[in-house]
């Protein structure tokens, strides 16, 4: 086995990796190469304190993108082995990936690899076909196979949902620190980072809705108004404990779900509202009537080809030195 990693195998891995979502597009991550072994670090300079003062949806983040790194490895030819606690004199580092050549192929994850391209968070109505029994399975085994649980929702648990949403947006209406942070993120042309306009999709007819309406700037309160599905197909993703780690775990997982709905023709968006405060996350972790901790609020519809979110090029997110 050769010190080094190629460099054209590394691009492919870290443009696999930074192709994960994060919230509002914020591509919170730093990579370190050294030999086979690949660092995935929080960049601290794109923290959303008022959103995220936890961070938590960061190490959600970087969870997803070491499960990205994880299955394109596997395309490349490699096995990658990883472990997710922080280490206590290093607290950004959130993930270390070891990246060796390996003869046992693993079939599934290199199917989901060729799913990445096509991921996107899909903010359109859909329609009004339920999602059958076996997909719903398929996605509640995606998350149980790297540790997290997918609860899905009862049309009265939604509703229940959906007034926590209207909770969460009464609470924000005087935080001119959330609307000042997001509107930093979300709106407007977006050639490298954050949400553009042309990924909000259109306003909801109805409140609350199934969709969150991120729109922060007058034009983009001019978006056309569609009607949002009357029963949307929601679930709830969680971890029995919340340690940093525990949170890491939430993103490798989520991740494996939005890749394996991909595959099976199913668009996903998410209605996390409520998660920002720990009162109203702990409401909906009671609705799955099991113990744990909720991560995210999932609404799962029939894929459409929309316009997405655009990334850094992936020497941004390495040292100078290795980029």
């Amino acid at each position: 086995m050769s010190e080094q990693l190629p460099t054209k195998d590394v691009n492919v891995l870290l443009a696999a990796a930074i192709a994960a979502p994060s919230m509002h597009n914020t591509q919170p991550w730093r990579f370190e190469v050294e030999g086979h072994v690949i660092d995935i670090f929080l960049d601290g300079s794109r923290t959303l304190p008022a959103e995220d003062p936890t961070g938590r949806a960061m190490r959600i983040s970087a969870g997803a993108a070491a499960f990205n790194l994880r299955c394109a490895a596997e395309s490349l030819g490699y096995g990658a082995w990883f472990g997710l606690a922080p280490y206590p004199e290093e607290p950004d580092l959130l993930a270390r990936i070891v990246v060796e050549p390996t003869e046992a192929r693993n079939d599934e994850l290199c199917d989901l690899a060729a799913q990445i391209p096509y991921r996107h968070t899909d903010r359109y109505p859909g329609d009004a076909t339920p999602l059958a029994e076996d997909v719903r399975i398929k996605l509640m085994q995606a998350a149980y196979a790297e540790g997290a649980e997918l609860t899905w929702l009862g049309e009265t648990e939604v509703h229940k949902v959906l007034d926590l949403v209207l909770d969460s947006d009464l609470r924000e209406v005087h935080d001119w620190h959330r609307r000042a942070e997001r509107s930093h993120w979300v709106g407007g042309e977006r050639p490298r980072e954050g949400v553009p306009s042309s990924a909000l999709g259109p306003r909801s007819t109805g409140y609350p809705s199934a969709v969150r309406d991120m729109g922060t700037r007058p034009t983009d309160r001019l978006r056309d108004e569609r009607k949002f599905e009357e029963h949307p197909e929601l679930a709830i993703l969680s971890t029995d404990f919340d340690e940093p780690a525990d949170q890491v775990v939430a993103g490798v997982a989520l991740e494996r779900v939005l890749l394996a709905a991909t595959r099976a023709g199913i668009s996903a968006s998410f209605l996390n509202q409520p998660l920002e405060y720990e009162d109203l996350r702990n409401r909906v972790q009671r609705l799955t009537e099991r113990p744990g901790h909720a991560h995210m609020i999932i609404r799962f519809g029939r894929s459409r080809r929309h316009s997405g979110t655009a990334r850094r090029p992936v020497a941004d997110f390495l040292p100078k030195e290795q980029s």
